[in-house]
């Protein structure tokens, strides 16, 4: 701090107030900019080399030079504008998405697999509120309860075990399909005076929709069994098809609809 005289008055100027260090968000904001910048940085690389480009023409495409591409890559673009990481997703043939998460506390609130577990809470509430006896993650050979079926429904009156699949993101279709087949095949060993009837009960995202509607030849050939009537045998307790089935759960309207299968050429 200094004084000064100016015209019998006495001014004092305060020296600019320094910064010790950064504010906790600060710092929470460079750690989450540099793991994302990192994370995007492999994706660059990845999509790059998918499509044969070397850093120079990706750059001359986005109009950034060979260097600037080098950098990104490296996780060092956490400074380039938006406007710059939508060029390369187009460039790229990868859209960039962007959005916000839920809150922490939120997040925090909510089990793993919430939008699992959402399905499930469905299922067995319908099952109970028509008379019918449902399980959560009931084994389908008791000596190995790593082996389990999402949601066991027992239907008497029909003499059938219904085994729901519980489906919030879709994963690999195959292994999916092949250990539905094999819970399946060990529910007919171990209640052997049952039918088994088996079901893909799956959340109607927009993802969840498109990779389903790749392949209609697929899921025509894995459920044939009328996804109307799977979606009455679960909601009303009416008798279940004996073929596999499919249907949507709406998220939004917690709620059971008819997957209508795609209309295959011959």
């Amino acid at each position: 701090m200094s004084a000064r005289r100016a015209a019998g008055l006495t001014i004092t100027v305060m020296p600019p107030r320094r910064r010790t260090r950064s504010s906790e968000l600060e710092r929470e904001t460079v750690r989450r900019t540099a793991t994302i910048s990192s994370a995007l940085g492999r994706e660059v690389r990845s999509g790059r080399r998918t499509r044969h480009l070397t850093q120079a023409s990706l750059g001359a495409r986005i109009d950034r030079c060979q260097s600037e591409v080098s950098e990104i890559e490296r996780g060092q673009g956490g400074r380039i504008p938006l406007e710059t990481w939508i060029a390369i997703g187009t460039a790229l043939d990868r859209p960039l998405a962007v959005g916000f998460s839920r809150p922490l506390e939120a997040r925090a609130a909510e089990p793993a697999d919430a939008g699992h577990l959402r399905i499930q809470e469905y299922l067995l509430a319908r099952a109970s509120a028509t008379g019918r006896p449902g399980t959560f993650e009931v084994p389908t050979r008791p000596t190995d309860p790593r082996r389990s079926t999402d949601v066991g429904i027992i239907d008497r009156p029909h003499a059938t075990r219904i085994q729901a699949e519980c489906w919030n993101v879709i994963g690999d279709l195959g292994a999916a399909a092949r250990a539905t087949h094999r819970k399946v095949a060990e529910a007919a060993a171990t209640w052997p005076d049952d039918r088994i009837a088996s079901v893909w009960v799956v959340a109607a995202t927009a993802a969840n929709r498109a990779i389903l509607a790749r392949y209609p030849h697929v899921l025509a050939s894995a459920f044939p069994g009328s996804s109307r009537a799977w979606v009455r045998a679960l909601e009303q307790g009416t008798e279940a098809p004996h073929q596999p089935g499919l249907v949507w759960f709406d998220p939004a309207r917690g709620r059971l609809t008819e997957w209508r299968r795609a209309t295959i050429q011959a």
